[in-house]
């Protein structure tokens, strides 16, 4: 049987009758795997002592350890009394140790804010290093798994700072949600022990081996990228839409362990190296504030999708540019070939007319367009424009006629019907503005000969790439890569699933726009004929 499997198996056996609690269970399994500690915040009564129980039947002849703190417990109440015979007989301050924290391979602390400064002491080092100084020795522990739990947050100003970063995953436990899954608990009479069969349980061979096996896993230089963006957006993290932010504060200590966690992740799920599932999880390990919950979780899976954007943002530039180019180069072509020199219309920029008196006094038309328009009949259609702002000068605004108008969804774009009068008047939905005739004396745009081809020449070339492909292929690895962040992780949850869904959707969205981009591309160049590119 193989690793995922077995483990996804063992999550089964364990998560019998136990409603909901599904991202406890499993994380608290990866964070054992990883050598992590867990914290559990929640109400009373949400069966968070249940997670460690049941915890404990995932490994082979594991002793477990249980307790309730208050302000009034002590050191022998955890790690044992002192025994009386060793310092009677060897002069010998050692602690009795059996049936307490020191011999637990998984320990449940419940309340553990309330633990007062010796216990917090060695629970530091416990946690961290798994190391229990009795007396003059030093204990290896059989640690694998310790959970805590509490129904609030250290209080500040307390020394509680240090306890709290051990625990590398926190988990919010809430009530049971789903309403036919409280019915299902309330009816449930079954006995709460489990037996999880012998051969999905974790041995102590297993578990040494396994841990080697985790350390060998590696990480790509996408995956160190991704956890630099994610460690720099900590340090602004936006909490609400009204622009507040908080810098959050995750220590080197965390980020170090949390590349165990990724590794332990990655191995559990049968691979040699870290990929973008395993980094599902991380939410968990990065707040630090219950309101910095949902904005990290965002920020951990809006941030996976960011190869695929800058890709989508660099096609969509080169599209625009190329359109762009295309309509310059049309324009100056078309007016070459049909504007007459006795037009009297000032030209501007070689390559439009200049509607005054609309807007702010700066509206321009393509001289081919106004050229083309018919001029005002009962009998004639008004021809289809949008007017929008100029991408090559701000401070303008363009009408461009197309087929039935343009497809476009941009707010910035108005949609207009154009009729002309003469050379003289343009009508925009009716209203008549004047064009802007050219002064006494001065000269039209030449329409052949060397000076209007050096214009033509000065232009850029296009440079005709296959977007169409490009773009079909953001679409399948988009489709791809969805689906195996949903499915290539024992560890995602259904929230996860709903996040990723939804930004998945989003960059959907913005690549059927770029489409629309690449479709008004194409059919400048069936305007235009495609002369004068170059292919990639």
């Amino acid at each position: 049987m193989d690793i995922r499997n077995r483990i996804q198996q063992l999550l089964t056996a364990i998560n019998q009758g136990v409603y909901e609690k599904d991202t406890e269970l499993s994380l608290s399994l990866l964070a054992a795997l990883a050598g992590e500690s867990v914290l559990l915040l929640g109400p009373p009564g949400v069966a968070k002592s249940m997670v460690a129980r049941r915890l404990k039947s995932a490994f082979k002849g594991a002793k477990a350890f249980e307790y309730l703190m208050s302000r009034f417990s002590t050191p022998d109440e955890i790690f044992g009394p002192i025994s009386i015979n060793r310092l009677k007989e060897f002069d010998k301050y050692e602690r009795a140790i059996d049936g307490y924290l020191p011999t637990a391979s998984v320990v449940f602390l419940d309340e553990i804010w309330k633990a007062g400064p010796a216990i917090q002491n060695s629970l530091l080092t416990a946690i961290n290093e798994k190391i229990y100084r009795n007396g003059d020795s030093e204990i290896k522990l059989p640690l694998k798994l310790l959970i805590a739990a509490s129904n609030e947050l250290p209080a500040h100003g307390e020394g509680l700072e240090a306890l709290w970063d051990r625990f590398l995953l926190r988990i919010i436990c809430t009530c049971v949600k789903d309403e036919q899954t409280f019915y299902n608990m309330l009816l449930d009479d079954n006995d709460k022990e489990i037996n999880v069969p012998s051969e999905l349980q974790i041995s102590e061979e297993e578990y040494a081996d396994w841990r080697g096996q985790i350390n060998r896993i590696s990480l790509s230089a996408e995956i160190l990228h991704y956890i630099t963006n994610v460690r720099r957006q900590l340090k602004r993290l936006l909490l609400d839409d009204e622009g507040t932010a908080r810098n959050v504060y995750i220590s080197d200590r965390r980020w170090k362990n949390i590349v165990q966690l990724l590794k332990a992740s990655a191995f559990i799920n049968g691979r040699t190296e870290v990929n973008s599932s395993d980094l599902l999880p991380l939410y968990h390990c990065l707040w630090n504030e219950v309101d910095e919950c949902e904005p990290i979780h965002q920020l951990v899976i809006r941030e996976l999708f960011t190869s695929c954007l800058e890709k989508m943002e660099e096609i969509t530039e080169a599209i625009k540019s190329d359109i762009r180019i295309s309509r310059v180069r049309q324009a100056l072509e078309d007016f070459k070939n049909n504007c007459s020199p006795r037009n009297e219309l000032e030209i501007t920029d070689y390559f439009y007319y200049h509607v005054e008196e609309h807007g702010t006094g700066h509206t321009y038309i393509f001289a081919v367009d106004y050229l083309a328009l018919k001029e005002q009949k009962k009998e004639n259609a008004p021809k289809q424009a949008v007017i929008y702002p100029d991408p090559l000068n701000p401070g303008r605004s363009i009408i461009r006629c197309y087929p039935g108008g343009t497809p476009s969804s941009s707010a910035s774009q108005q949609r207009v019907n154009l009729y002309r009068e003469g050379t003289e008047y343009l009508l925009i939905d009716g209203v008549r503005y004047p064009m802007r005739q050219r002064k006494k004396g001065e000269k039209t745009l030449p329409t052949s000969g060397k000076s209007s081809q050096n214009l033509f020449d000065k232009l850029p070339q296009i440079t005709l790439r296959n977007y169409r492909n490009e773009l079909n292929q953001l679409f399948q690895q988009l489709s791809t890569f969805t689906s195996s962040l949903c499915t290539d992780n024992l560890f995602v949850t259904p929230a996860d699933k709903e996040l990723i869904t939804r930004y998945s959707d989003e960059v959907l969205k913005r690549l059927r726009n770029v489409e629309i981009e690449e479709e008004k591309l194409q059919f400048n160049l069936q305007q235009y004929g495609g002369a004068n590119q170059k292919e990639v």
